[in-house]
């Protein structure tokens, strides 16, 4: 897609338009992980069990991917920019709720909100990158920047998180959203460009947003709380039934749209479903350690730690 024509001031002020978009991208990445070392504090505090406490990490998770393709779909039909603006507020307003809880469910319906905040904000600013640079070399640039901010964020989620706990409590991993989110919202309005009319004659496809959202979420909500259930009692049978059915129903949905969310030409695409199959293995596997790392370092004794890091005789 090429970059719209922009006026010279604006040309002129796409430096500090692509540092927005990247941090707007580090704050997203930044909530996957800045609650792992608070979680033990959580845990006492508002009395969650060992297994409900990943609900902490999931409820964000788990909205965030399951509204992924939604959010995708409100940028180009509502505008980026505000949808860029929407989702930034409501990271702030959830990680205030958040850091106020007093309660663990209000505290993973903060964290929900959140992920919602992150599926809206994240193909808003992807779309912004695209649009606002010029293909070849420019946009090449703005993607590299933008994407390093992303991993920054996953870095920092946890040292951050951890420097907060400890000065000022596990609240002030949700306040520290707040000054950061609203901040880069009023940002918006003075460095990207308004958006311009809304398209024409495109849909939502509700239908297909629907059964992808819940059959996601029932399928994340079996797989977190199976071994506390019991992966044979019927609230989880049920939940891997339903997920199944729904997400059966929307690649059906998808195939018959006229304008699908998710177009399954794609799936053709043998690099992009290597892509997807190597980002799943990943999710699977490396992206679940710091959660467990973080819990079994905290909750293990300084003493009995330093043993096990040391060294044996031979």
């Amino acid at each position: 897609m090429s970059s719209p024509s922009l006026a010279p001031p604006r040309r002129r002020h796409l430096g500090r338009t692509l540092a927005l978009l990247a941090f707007a991208q580090l704050i997203t990445a930044l909530d996957f992980n800045i609650v792992f070392v608070a979680l033990p504090e959580i845990g006492r505090d508002l009395g969650f069990s060992a297994h409900t406490l990943q609900w902490v990490t999931s409820a964000y998770a788990v909205t965030y991917g399951g509204f992924l393709l939604l959010g995708g779909r409100a940028a180009d039909l509502l505008g980026r920019r505000r949808l860029f603006v929407v989702a930034l507020l409501l990271y702030a307003l959830s990680s205030l709720v958040g850091g106020l809880a007093e309660n663990a469910g209000l505290l993973i319906a903060a964290r929900a909100v959140q992920g919602l905040g992150g599926a809206l904000l994240f193909p808003a600013t992807l779309s912004l990158v695209n649009t606002l640079f010029a293909e070849g070399a420019e946009r090449n640039r703005a993607l590299a920047i933008w994407s390093g901010a992303g991993a920054s964020g996953l870095c920092l989620g946890s040292l951050l998180g951890g420097l907060l706990t400890d000065a000022f409590g596990w609240e002030a991993v949700f306040y520290v959203n707040v000054p950061l989110a609203g901040g880069a919202a009023l940002l918006a309005f003075a460095f990207i460009p308004a958006d311009g009319a809304r398209q024409r004659g495109r849909s939502f496809d509700l239908p297909g947003a629907v059964t992808a959202t819940a059959g996601v979420t029932l399928l994340a909500f079996a797989l977190i709380q199976g071994p506390e259930s019991g992966w044979t009692s019927p609230v989880i049978l049920a939940s891997f039934a339903l997920a199944t059915a729904l997400l059966a129903a929307f690649l059906a949905i998808e195939a018959r749209s006229s304008d699908p969310l998710m177009p399954l030409r794609l799936l053709g695409n043998r690099s992009l479903s290597r892509a997807m199959a190597i980002t799943l293995i990943f999710g699977a596997t490396f992206s679940a350690l710091p959660y467990f790392l973080t819990l079994y370092l905290k909750n293990m004794p300084l003493g009995k730690l330093l043993t096990r890091c040391s060294f044996s005789p031979v």
